[in-house]
């Protein structure tokens, strides 16, 4: 199927009901898709064809879904960027992917124009706003023609490509199918109990995989509202909370720490929100108790991956959730915990997360051998550390890459960060390893410290020695303003400096 058919269909469903809410601007459904008709018919008239790439470098905005969902049903292949990533960054993203076509907005074109010079076979340019020379207006590639025939995908048919940053190396383009992205917003919609007449908060990046399946076609395929936001404010998130009828949050953890720490101050006098979801990084369990204490929602620990479209785990809605883990697979996943052979570890034990399911990529763009080794025997390899326990709720241990082996002893990162943010002083932590020529690793911590509250690094250094095995506390701690972050709100830890 074609992901389109989720707007199609809502459309045609609910044709009057607020799509997309945007500041003072609102787009029902049935302009949605009229919109995305008249985008459709102007970028064919332009030459683009389907199967051909078209890069989608925007903020959020009613611009970014019309763009989305005409590419969709033209049936090019969508390629959506950071509008914040640099030449560098954009120059191997441009040429990798074969793209003909670029769609992105007039106030974020200085690192894209200059790339754009250098690479004519791009040759379909269009912005929004007040485009400059070169580059088409959105406006002006609308053509009334009434309804675009959407294209008739196969299922296998790649519809986004999505650039993963590895931790070394060139990022790869995960190539993901109408297939994979339609069946995982629609199996996440299902399996969850949302009031159709709730709204959906999006303070989540739609170029991000987790923002578009989970804000943007999860919605779209329920009917909801979504009230978007070109980036996260907290203080506008914070009045939402309390000021609208019903409402989702689709977060990460950085998101719920802030909130969480909003509501310290000045706790809210009401909540409309129905149950939260987590999901992109490991969610503090810390945070996740004050959270939920001060909004009164229940929080739904999740876990994906850009390979995944991006989720594969998730704690049952309506069902036991519990603290630190991040749930059961969904339905039409599965999942193994195995060891260095790809052999599954007894109840318990730590060793790779494995997953297999609808979701999972065709493969990387141009990347065969990294393919093959990540989907290796059928199932495809997350580099992520877990255990299971009793239940089969499956816990993250920590990235493969991250365990610092000290003097011969395994520590995971995460578990030294849970201890940290019980401590009240602690905002946000991140443990690393750094070298050390006797014991190979010697443990840091790198701590930013909530707002008018004081601790010592060795203050900070005690409290953990006094919780964990003596191998594991960190000897170094460092305080710091705050900690880096990639654009999705997780920990930047290659960019800390020790």
């Amino acid at each position: 199927m074609n992901i389109a058919k989720l707007l199609t269909d809502t459309a045609a469903r609910l044709p009057e009901r607020p799509a997309v809410i945007f500041g003072n601007r609102q787009m029902t459904y049935a302009e949605l898709d009229q919109r995305t008709d008249a985008l459709a018919w102007g970028l064919k008239e332009q030459g683009l064809k389907p199967g051909q790439v078209c890069v989608l470098m925007m903020p959020n905005s009613p611009e970014w879904v019309v763009c989305y969902y005409a590419l969709a049903k033209l049936g090019a292949a969508v390629l959506p960027v950071n509008f914040l990533y640099r030449s560098g960054e954009l120059k191997h993203i441009f040429s990798d992917s074969g793209a003909v076509a670029f769609i992105g907005h007039a106030d974020h074109l200085a690192y894209a124009g200059p790339v754009l010079e250098e690479m004519p076979q791009i040759a379909i340019r269009a912005a929004a706003g007040e485009a400059p020379e070169g580059y088409m207006t959105l406006d002006s590639l609308m053509r009334d023609q009434g309804k675009y025939p959407t294209h008739p995908a196969e299922d296998d048919d790649t519809w986004a490509i999505i650039y993963t940053s590895g931790t070394t190396g060139l990022p790869k383009g995960a190539m993901l199918t109408h297939q994979n992205l339609a069946s995982n917003a629609m199996t996440i919609s299902d399996m969850r109990s949302t009031d159709h007449d709730a709204a959906c908060l999006g303070v989540l990046p739609l170029f991000h995989i987790y923002g578009q399946t989970s804000s943007l076609n999860a919605s779209v395929y329920l009917g909801l509202t979504i009230r978007l936001w070109e980036h996260f404010d907290p203080d506008e998130t914070f009045a939402a909370i309390q000021e609208m009828d019903k409402a989702i949050l689709i977060a990460v953890p950085t998101i719920y720490n802030r909130l969480a720490e909003m509501a310290v101050q000045n706790p809210p006098k009401r909540s409309c929100l129905q149950f939260a979801i987590s999901g992109g990084a490991s969610l503090p369990v810390e945070v996740l108790k004050r959270f939920e204490k001060a909004y009164g929602a229940t929080i739904y620990e999740g876990y994906g991956l850009t390979e995944c479209s991006p989720v594969c785990v998730e704690n049952p809605y309506g069902k036991t959730t519990k603290p630190g883990s991040i749930g059961l697979p969904i339905p039409g996943f599965e999942a193994m915990v195995v060891d260095s052979q790809d052999q599954a570890v007894p109840q318990g034990e730590v060793g790779e997360l494995v997953v297999k399911g609808p979701g999972v990529m065709k493969g990387y763009l141009n990347q065969p051998e990294a393919t093959a080794d990540t989907l290796r025997g059928g199932w495809l390899h997350t580099g992520d550390l877990a255990r299971r326990d009793e239940d089969d709720y499956i816990y993250i241990v920590d990235r493969k890459k991250e365990m610092i082996i000290r003097g011969g002893y395994n520590v995971y990162p995460r578990e030294i960060e849970e201890v940290l943010y019980q401590h009240p002083a602690v905002l946000e932590a991140a443990v690393l390893g750094v070298p050390h020529e006797d014991l190979g690793e010697e443990i840091a911590a790198m701590v930013a410290l909530r707002p008018g509250v004081q601790a010592t690094p060795e203050e900070l250094r005690d409290f953990v020695k006094q919780l964990v095995a003596p191998y594991k506390y960190p000897r170094i701690v460092r305080l710091m303003d705050e900690l880096p972050k990639t654009h999705t709100g997780k920990v930047l830890k290659r960019a800390i400096k020790i």
